[in-house]
């Protein structure tokens, strides 16, 4: 007997909640039961039918406690653990006053090690299970993080960040340095356990033209990788580039130009995106990563979901450590529904939860592994106190629905909301 039995409220998605009424994508078991073998999700449902089935099982009971997939944070920056929440500044400015300078001390592989294992935990910690981290320029700092998630036995993404310009000499690399060192990281790390690696550019201000072609001859030698990179964060960015490629059509046609356009292609941000953008991220079937609490603490404008989702463009959601202000998906999620506030489209708690899990999972292409409790997926679980502070516990006494339940967590909870995060069936916190 192998098998082991966790109880309690169970939050599943049979769809895109995106796409009609988002309860009608979704699947509540108020008294569920997921059933876990060899670190795989063999099967969910009604807890007296689960309970039936293996009579012989390890029982975990977690009574009221909502238990959902681990959430799937899909674009952080993790030599920025100790940097996050520092003050006052826009992007640029924020590079060069707190990023640069961190991350050159991500050179030493001890202090590489010391940042990976503080923001993994901490990721752990706040109910997250995988992440799409971009490292630094330096080699060191790319191991160093996919050491520490594999001794967590976390589905992580991640890839040297390349940059030949407009960055300190101790960061910058040279094309064939990106090339050569990119490929030579994901030959070591790319399906090394539950490591994918994504080839990164930082974004095109940071990248010369040259540097960006040799990144996108590597991805289509290399196809089944991920591609991440930033794209219109900020209306100065967007002249900037505008200044660097005064050829290209806009800020997309620098990547598309280089080979870095695809459908495995992730885009952080992209607020300020014009028409013919948005047409080709939704014709090539590229991915979009939104990430509320850095675009309202750097001040960088309001992502248009609905309007993006409506031309079937896949969304990610992030904290993006750290120009994000905080480490929880919770937060973010409650950043997400605030700015969708402010564009006249509030998100239901569902689609909250979606883009949280699967959503991202499937904008990673991780959606078979990871972002969902559907049968052989991996056994990363959350599990969610909904009650888990006076206020919220309060809030949630008077919930008419589920629904009503489960969103004052999302709006005002944190990681005292998480009660016990599993990866791989074995319990972490």
């Amino acid at each position: 007997m192998t098998e082991t039995v966790l109880l309690g409220q169970i939050l599943r998605f049979t769809g895109d909640p995106f796409k009609g009424d988002p309860v009608d994508a979704t699947r509540i078991e108020s008294a569920g039961a997921v059933v876990i073998d060899h670190g795989k999700i063999v099967q969910t449902g009604p807890a007296a039918d689960m309970q039936a089935q293996y009579p012989n099982a390890t029982v975990i009971n977690h009574g009221d406690d909502l238990l959902l997939a681990g959430f799937v944070d899909a674009h952080v920056h993790y030599p920025q653990t100790r940097i996050i929440a520092s003050w006052g500044k826009r992007l640029i400015d924020w590079l060069n006053s707190y990023t640069f300078p961190e991350e050159i001390r991500l050179a030493d592989p001890a202090y590489a090690r010391a940042i990976a294992s503080d923001y993994l935990d901490l990721a752990l910690a706040h109910g997250t299970t995988t992440v799409c981290s971009f490292c630094t320029s330096a080699p060191t700092s790319v191991t160093a993080f996919f050491e520490a998630a594999a001794s967590r036995n976390m589905a992580v993404v991640a890839g040297k960040t390349c940059m030949d310009r407009n960055a300190p000499d101790a960061l910058t690399d040279t094309p064939q340095r990106a090339y050569d060192e990119s490929k030579t990281l994901l030959d070591r790390w790319h399906g090394a356990g539950r490591a994918r690696y994504a080839i990164t550019p930082r974004f095109s201000p940071t990248s010369s033209r040259e540097q960006l072609e040799a990144l996108g001859a590597l991805w289509a030698e290399r196809p089944e990788c991920l591609m991440q990179t930033h794209l219109s964060e900020q209306v100065d960015e967007v002249a900037w580039v505008r200044t660097l490629f005064p050829q290209a059509h806009d800020y997309l046609d620098t990547y598309e130009h280089a080979g870095l356009l695809g459908q495995r292609g992730l885009y952080g941000h992209a607020i300020h995106l014009a028409p013919r953008e948005i047409d080709r991220l939704s014709e090539v079937g590229a991915a979009l990563v939104h990430c509320p609490t850095s675009n309202t603490f750097i001040g960088s404008g309001l992502f248009e979901m609905a309007k993006l989702k409506a031309r079937h463009i896949s969304v990610g959601l992030a904290t993006d450590t750290g120009g994000g202000s905080s480490f929880s998906m919770l937060r973010t999620m409650a950043a997400a529904y605030e700015i969708g506030q402010l564009c006249g489209t509030p998100l239901h708690a569902a689609q909250l939860l979606y883009l949280a899990t699967e959503g991202s999972a499937r904008a990673l292409h991780m959606h078979h592994d990871v972002g969902t409790l559907a049968e052989g997926s991996a056994a990363d679980i959350c599990v969610l106190d909904l009650r888990s502070t006076p206020a919220i516990s309060q809030r949630a006494h008077r919930a008419q629905g589920f629904w009503d339940a489960v969103f004052p967590t999302l709006m005002m909870g944190d990681d005292r909301a998480v009660r016990q995060v599993y990866i791989a069936g074995r319990a972490v916190l």
